[in-house]
C-alpha cells in the first residue's frame, strides 16, 4: 500500500498549537499539584540534580521533538479528519505506541511501574489533546 503525504494539507498553525499544548500539559502534569513529587521520587530526580541540567537546552530540544511529533501526527491524522478521529488517533498513539514502547523499555531497565504510569500517562494525555487539536482544526 502506498500512501502520499500532502504536506500542503498540513495546518502549520495547528501543529504549533498542538506542540505548545504538550508544554502546558507537561507543566501541569509534572507540577507538585499533580504528579511532580511522584515523578521525582520514582525517577530518582532531586531539586539539586534538576538545577544542574541545562534547562534552556532541555526545554528547547523538548519543544523541537514535540513539534516533530505534532507534525507527524498531523500527517497521520490527515486534513479534515474531525475532532473525534483526531482525538482517538492521538489517544491510541499515546496509549499503545508511546506508552507501549515506554513499557518495554521500563521492563528491561527494571524501572518502577509508578514511573511508567506517570510518564506514559502524560504522553497519553498529551497525544490525545494534540490529536484533538489537529483533527478539529481545518
Amino acid at each position: 500500500m502506498h500512501m502520499d503525504f500532502d504536506l500542503a494539507g498540513i495546518n502549520y498553525l495547528a501543529v504549533l498549537v498542538a506542540a505548545v499544548s504538550t508544554f502546558v500539559i507537561g507543566a501541569l502534569w509534572y507540577s507538585p499539584v499533580l504528579f511532580g513529587k511522584a515523578w521525582m521520587a520514582a525517577s530518582g530526580m532531586t531539586e539539586e540534580k534538576a538545577r544542574e541540567g541545562n534547562m534552556p537546552l532541555v526545554f528547547g530540544l523538548s519543544f523541537l521533538l514535540e513539534l516533530v511529533a505534532a507534525f507527524v501526527l498531523a500527517m497521520f491524522v490527515g486534513p479534515g479528519a474531525g475532532f473525534h478521529f483526531g482525538l482517538l488517533a492521538g489517544l491510541h498513539v499515546g496509549l499503545f505506541w508511546v506508552g507501549g514502547a515506554f513499557g518495554v523499555v521500563y521492563l528491561f531497565e527494571q524501572r518502577p511501574v509508578r514511573l511508567w504510569l506517570v510518564n506514559a500517562g502524560y504522553m497519553v494525555v498529551a497525544f490525545t489533546v494534540m490529536g484533538g487539536i489537529l483533527g478539529v482544526w481545518p
